[in-house]
This record gives C-alpha cells, structure tokens and sequence, in this order.
C-alpha cells in the first residue's frame, strides 16, 4: 500500500556525533596517525598573548585549510559552507553541531595579516615530513624530482617587454674554479678575473601578476605560469620538498641547493636520485658526484643541424686530448672559454680539401670547432648509469613516485591552477598542496599496516587455538 511520509525531520532526536561519521573515513585515519599540536607552538609568537579578542585556534584554522586541499574545494567561501553542511569535517574539527562555523574572511585576513613573510607554512610542511621520518615511511635513499606547471592567475594576452636578468646557477662558482684549473693544465694564462655578468633577456611580463614567469616549452602550453618543483621519496613516495619559481625558470638552476637543503633539514643520506633529461647538465652531474650521489638522468636527443655530421661522429681522443674526425684529420685543443668549454680547432688549409666539408662546417675559414664541456668526463660517467640495470629500475619508478604524486596533485587537490599571485603564495598554496598530499599518505599507509596487523595477529591466534584443542 503506497502511504504518505510524515514530517520526519521535524522530530527530535538524541545522537551523537561519534556515532555519524563512518569508521572507515578519511579524516578518521586521519586524526589517529598525524598530530596537529605542534601548529599552536609554532605560531604563538604571532598572536599577543594577553590582549585583543580570542582569536579561532590555528590548530582549527590549519586544519580548515587541510579538507580544503584534501578534498579540492579551492574557494574559501566554499569551504565554510561544506563545514556547516558536513558532519566529518565538523568532527575532525572539533565543533559540535550547533556551533558556528568561522565566516571565510577569517582565513583570507590572516593568510593576508598574519602569516605573510613567516616561514609558518614551511615549517608546517617540514613537521609533516619528520612524522613521516619517525613512522619509518622515508629512507632517503633515492630522492626523485621533477616540476610541474601551475597556470598563474593572469592574463596572457596583458603583458609588457621587458628586459630581466636570467635566473644564475648555484654551482656556477665551482665552474669558475674548474676553468681556471683546466687552463692551467693545457699551460693557458688565467682569465681575468671578473664577476660574471647577468645574463639579459627581453621576455613578457604580466601585468597583473609580475612574479610569473612566461612559459615556453616543447609540448607544453605558453603563458604565465609559475613551476613546483617538488621532490620525492623513493620508498613510499612522501614528498621531502616543494619550491615554487616562476615559469620561465630551467628545473636545473635550483636543483642542487635544494637537494642540500633537505639533506640538511632532515638529515638524509641520499644515495641515488632520478631526473628526467632537463636535469642533464654538466653541473649537476658535477654536483651529484661531488656529493657521492648516484644519478640516474633521463636521455635527450641533441639538437642537430639538417644535413651536417653528428658530433657522435668525432671521435674523442683522452690520450691527446683531442678529436678524430671523419676525413681522419686531428683537432687539437685551442683554449677552454668563460663559460666552461674547451675549443678543439681543426687545420683550416686542410680542410679545404676534405671531402666531407660541405657536412663539417659551413665557416668561411673552413675551420671546424668542437666545443666539450671541463666537467663531460663526468657527465659520460653519469649518463652510464641510465644503461644500467638497476639504472633503468630506478628510473622506471619515477612514474610512480614524482610523476603520480604530480597527477594526484592536479586531479585531487586542485593544483592545476595558482589559487592567488604572487610568488609567496603560491609558495603557500604549494606547500600546503604537499603537505595535505603527505598526511593522506600517511595515514592511508599506516591504517593499512595496522589491518594487516591485526589480521594476521588474529589469524595467528586462530591458529594457535586450533593447535591446542588438536593437542589436548
């Protein structure tokens, strides 16, 4: 018989709000394995203390900004409106269910007043980490790192030109050194010595968000946009670092500084790494080996000139220090330049009759040159790992450390796009993008190990009971 329902949700009701959200949550998971008491240390110096209104506890506040980024709510005013709808974040929250969710300006006036030009969110982040550090989830053993692209919230067609310094190297002091020793050995004068200049070049520039920087790469889209380079633990893919440059910035330049900085904050003994083939220089292969670091760095097919010889094709004699070209003529070294290259010159006259000239060099001096790198014996020696076995293990697994906790990032935790400008906060915003990314991780990781714990605990109990009653 087909009855009317009654006003059922008029009537009262005694429940409480343990009992509402299901054991099998997220956000249980998350409450039991990661412990949120150290946000009220570390940001008390930035409240006073014995005047002023109560403000909302940060705990609450850091907490707030966790669901948002775990579950891909990108507006604040949306946010709030999930809390006061939402029984599991009202509980990871600690409100009951008549208390008063905080209006959104709360977030956005102290990210503004409050928080700007503090390392809060870094240090947040790094706390995350140690408690993946202390539940045994990273080794350090093989970092992986990669960047990717987060369209900046700007314009592309509203720029002006202007002229702005590139980005320098940071083992670009180590090169200097190098030059000067190379020089020395071939019995050349020491260049003057002399600052290096920084490097021009006329790009665009936003006009609504200054710190991006205007993205031009093979297969990507063009723009402004600012690029997370983020590192990775090898062995349950938490993130150990996430730093933030704009667009237009070479994933190479702050490589190796931030590889020191995390060795040094978290006390990692890094052995190997995995790079994709941006990382292929001559100064991080320096680096890596400088610091006993294996490297394993993704291979890219050198720019070729159509229809002249390959640079494959010049032989590289160690014994003399110099190349064999194909018409079988040696060229010798001529000096080693500024910027890290040595200069191997061939006999112009004898050139002239070659009969592989028109593919050698086009130069109206019939002069060959062939540039190699003070620091390519190491690189050949890098490039070697990627051919090995482990080598191809290891790079293999890079699709499923850096590359998934990228995909993740952009699908789940709305990382496709800059939230706000600026350079700071997209810092924050990639800060607190990691960090969420790493307690998911976290708890996920351990809630499954204590299950699998408890099941074999009880099926060994099981056992053990079945065993005395055979017995007896």
């Amino acid at each position: 018989m087909l009855k009317k329902e009654g006003p059922v949700q008029s009537e009262l009701e005694m429940v409480s709000l343990e009992s509402l959200v299901p054991t099998t949550h997220l956000l249980r998971k998350i409450a039991a394995h990661i412990d949120f008491s150290f946000i009220h240390d570390r940001v008390a110096h930035l409240y006073c203390a014995n005047n002023g209104r109560p403000a909302l506890d940060p705990t609450v506040l850091f907490k707030i900004l966790v669901i948002g980024y775990l579950f891909g709510v990108r507006s604040e005013r949306q946010l709030m409106r999930e809390i006061e709808v939402n029984v599991a974040y009202r509980w990871f929250l600690g409100m009951r269910l008549t208390d008063k969710v905080p209006d959104a300006s709360t977030l956005s006036q102290n990210r503004r007043r409050r928080f700007t030009g503090t390392s809060v969110y870094q240090d947040i982040f790094d706390e995350i980490v140690l408690q993946a550090i202390k539940a045994g989830l990273v080794d350090g053993h093989t970092l992986y790192t990669d960047s990717t692209h987060l369209k900046a919230n700007a314009n592309k067609q509203k720029f002006d030109q202007e002229v702005i310094g590139k980005s320098r190297a940071d083992y670009l002091d180590a090169l200097d050194e190098a030059i000067d020793t190379d020089r020395a050995a071939h019995g050349k004068k020491p260049l003057k010595s002399k600052d290096r200049e920084v490097i021009t070049k006329k790009t665009k520039v936003s006009r609504t968000d200054k710190d991006a920087g205007y993205m031009v790469r093979e297969g990507k889209p063009k723009g402004f946009f600012y690029l997370d380079h983020r590192t990775v633990d090898g062995a349950h893919a938490i993130i150990t670092d996430s730093h933030v440059t704009a667009g237009n910035v070479h994933d190479s330049i702050p490589y190796l500084s931030r590889l020191d900085h995390q060795c040094k904050r978290f006390d990692l003994d890094v052995k190997t790494v995995g790079l994709d083939a941006g990382y292929m220089t001559a100064g991080i292969c320096k680096g890596l080996d400088d610091r006993k670091i294996h490297g394993v760095i993704g291979y890219r097919r050198p720019n070729h000139r159509k229809g002249f010889l390959y640079k494959r094709e010049y032989e590289y004699l160690p014994g003399i220090d110099g190349y064999r070209c194909p018409g079988g003529q040696i060229l010798k070294y001529s000096t080693t330049s500024r910027t890290g290259y040595r200069e191997y010159k061939s006999n112009g006259k004898q050139c002239q009759t070659c009969p592989f000239l028109d593919q050698c060099t086009s130069s109206s001096n019939h002069v060959k040159v062939i540039t190699r790198h003070v620091w390519q014996d190491i690189k050949d020696k890098t490039d070697q790992n990627r051919l090995s076995t482990w080598g191809k293990a290891v790079y293999k697994r890079r699709k499923e450390t850096v590359e998934r906790s990228f995909a993740d990032a952009k699908q789940l935790h709305g990382h496709r796009y800059a939230r706000l400008r600026g350079l700071d906060k997209v810092k924050e915003q990639c800060l607190l993008a990691a960090a969420t990314q790493n307690i998911k991780k976290i708890a996920l990781v351990l809630a499954r190990n204590i299950f699998l714990w408890c099941k074999i605990t009880l099926k060994t109990d099981k056992q053990s009971q079945l065993n005395l009653l055979i017995v007896s």
